[in-house]
């Protein structure tokens, strides 16, 4: 089909009675962080979309970050990249939609190759991912002969072919530890390359790759939240600077952040994170109250609803990758699958044990 029969005129995306019915479940659950007055503009979509999905045996798989109607109204699963490679990895579906950014998307068809991975806006990118190359590995393992390579996944998968092992924010410290080395190269991002090194013993060398989301956070900012909303709880991800992290009260990976405050359930919280995460968790917990951060990433903010049904329609774009890079990139991930989610659920201990001289900068 080309691009114009596949795209709906927006006229025939009506908020019909039918819509309203079939949605008004969905409608009241996220009320409370998508206005009623906005959901005519996003039913039609999630209607359509869940009709695509069936047509097309296609689950969407959208990250923590995506916005509510997407991560409410149209995923089959949500969670971090942990998370989602795991489920992409076990889901029979046929095709997979990968809300999220292209790094995740590869992700996917690294440990799915049989399946169609669609991606639906090839410019969703990733700062950490375009701050390190194949190239610059193969240099740094010039440089540091026999050092085992911890790549993040939010890299290429050129990068992750050049690499002994993938990690999560989630798993990052227990993957270190798996491999029985005094010294690792870890990749791209500093700032949880230094948290990792606060909770290890192991030598971690570094690269000076940032998001550019988590980055601009500041402890000022976390002491003006803790000013401005008396009791508040901090909770933090681990790529933010350290010294925004020696401020929280709480630092994890998106899941642990979830999960902390569904075991905790403070009176009010912050997640000094991308701000849609926020928007989601508030839906699962209606009894806490969200202060949110205003950090939008603008790669995640590309996939919309019109965009994931327009890559049903018209499948597209397609997430290719060579034979070669993809085999290579598939070990080092499933090693990390095989550690799978062991994470550092003591928040301040990082702090007392940062060993600056065990961390060098390899840029």
């Amino acid at each position: 089909m080309s691009q114009q029969q596949t795209l709906p005129a927006a006229a025939t995306l009506e908020y019909t009675p039918e819509v309203a019915r079939a949605t008004a479940g969905l409608a009241a659950r996220v009320r409370a962080v998508i206005p009623p007055i906005e959901w005519p503009l996003h039913a039609p979509y999630v209607a359509a979309i869940g009709e695509w999905k069936r047509r097309r045996h296609a689950v969407v798989l959208a990250h923590n970050y995506q916005t509510p109607e997407i991560f409410h109204g149209v995923a089959d699963f949500c969670g971090d990249s942990l998370a989602l490679a795991q489920f992409g990895a076990g889901t029979d579906a046929e095709v997979i939609v990968l809300a999220g950014v292209h790094f995740m998307a590869e992700t996917a068809k690294i440990l799915s190759p049989e399946k169609t991975v669609l991606i639906p806006d090839l410019r969703a990118g990733c700062s950490l991912a375009a701050s390190i190359t194949g190239a610059d590995v193969r240099l740094l393992r010039q440089r540091y002969p026999g050092v085992p390579v911890v790549t993040y996944v939010n890299t290429s998968a050129e990068v992750k072919a050049e690499s002994d092992i993938c990690c999560t924010s989630a798993n990052a410290v227990a993957v270190v530890e798996s491999l029985g080395v005094p010294r690792v190269i870890f990749l791209p991002d500093e700032y949880l390359g230094r948290y990792v090194a606060g909770q290890t013993a192991v030598e971690v060398i570094l690269w000076r790759g940032h998001c550019e989301v988590h980055e601009r956070f500041t402890a000022a900012e976390v002491r003006e939240f803790r000013a401005g909303h008396p009791g508040i709880q901090v909770l933090a991800h681990p790529e933010c600077p350290p010294e925004v992290l020696a401020e929280a009260d709480f630092v994890g990976s998106t899941a642990a952040m979830i999960r902390h405050v569904g075991e905790s359930r403070p009176r009010r919280v912050v997640m000094v994170t991308e701000c849609s995460m926020s928007d989601n968790v508030a839906v699962e917990f209606p009894d806490v109250e969200f202060i949110r951060p205003c950090a939008l990433c603008p790669h995640m903010k590309r996939i919309t609803l019109p965009k994931i049904l327009h890559a049903l329609q018209a499948m597209e774009h397609r997430v290719e990758l060579d034979a070669e890079t993809s085999g290579r990139a598939r070990r080092a991930l499933e090693r990390m699958l095989a550690v799978g989610r062991r994470e550092p659920r003591e928040r301040r201990e990082w702090v007392e044990r940062e060993r600056p001289e065990r961390q060098e900068i390899a840029r």
